[in-house]
């Protein structure tokens, strides 16, 4: 299912302004440290699908190079080291081998259209994704949970089979509009995020909410949604205190790593 990338103008590997790119800085050392321990948090959690899924954050101080798995590994073995740096034209800047196809296809072309995005997860985790091959709107706001995503949430209906070119990137980045999590039809979803930590905290919850919503829709009654107007004011109810809760949310999931999976920070 995974497609190994191959840019077709430049040579792999080549670097895009290395004496430019402070690969030591403190700030990049974090991004990949959390994005790291994401992975392997979503591996436990089994949010992942083989070696086909992605996660990217761009380059803090940088709008145009990010941070991405490289094609081959699973989830559960990422360290920091091993994440590649990449610009939006294909070149590896920093690490060993190449984005998966459809990793780059689609990540190059959001971070780019959609600068707000500075981090998207894009998985085939199970609850969601089953909710993203039914009919009508994936998400039902029924749940608590579930509001949290409420007024956030946008549906890519027009699945045109694998991302392995600019074009198919440009047309689900187009999908988004201001929408900070995407049901892909027939395929998952994409969170994006402004930072590593509410890109994670979203990802989580939104399986959570999708998870619920499958085990009620599975007892065969009436799912029922939250009134409007509770639901508007219990999503802004959350959303006021997201950025602290999702910062402590990666805390709490590194301190868990560093005692049980430490080398995620290698």
């Amino acid at each position: 299912m995974a497609h190994s990338f191959v840019p077709a103008s430049t040579t792999p590997g080549a670097p895009a302004g290395p004496n430019q790119l402070d690969l030591n800085a403190d700030a990049v050392w974090q991004a990949r440290t959390d994005l790291a321990a994401c992975f392997r948090m979503a591996a436990r959690y089994g949010l992942e699908e083989g070696i086909c899924n992605h996660f990217s954050a761009l380059v803090p101080g940088y709008d145009d190079l990010f941070i991405v798995n490289p094609y081959g590994y699973a989830f559960r073995e990422l360290t920091a080291s091993r994440l590649l740096i990449c610009d939006f034209h294909g070149n590896v800047v920093s690490g060993e081998g190449q984005p998966e196809a459809t990793a780059f296809y689609i990540h190059a072309r959001i971070h780019k259209m959609i600068p707000r995005a500075r981090v998207a997860f894009h998985t085939h985790m199970p609850y969601a994704t089953a909710l993203a091959m039914t009919e009508g709107d994936p998400l039902i706001f029924a749940g608590q949970t579930a509001l949290k995503f409420y007024g956030r949430t946008a549906v890519d209906t027009n699945y045109n089979g694998l991302a392995l070119d600019e074009r198919e990137g440009d047309r689900i980045a187009g999908a988004i509009g201001d929408a900070d999590i995407v049901f892909m039809k027939h395929h998952g979803v994409m969170v994006l995020g402004p930072s590593i930590a509410e890109a994670w905290d979203d990802l989580y919850y939104l399986e959570r909410a999708c998870q619920a919503q499958c085990l009620a829709l599975a007892t065969g009654r009436k799912v029922l949604p939250v009134d409007p107007a509770i639901a508007e004011a219990a999503y802004r109810q959350m959303r006021e205190g997201d950025p602290e809760s999702a910062r402590l949310h990666l805390a709490s999931i590194r301190r868990t790593l560093d005692v049980e999976e430490p080398g995620y920070r290698d």
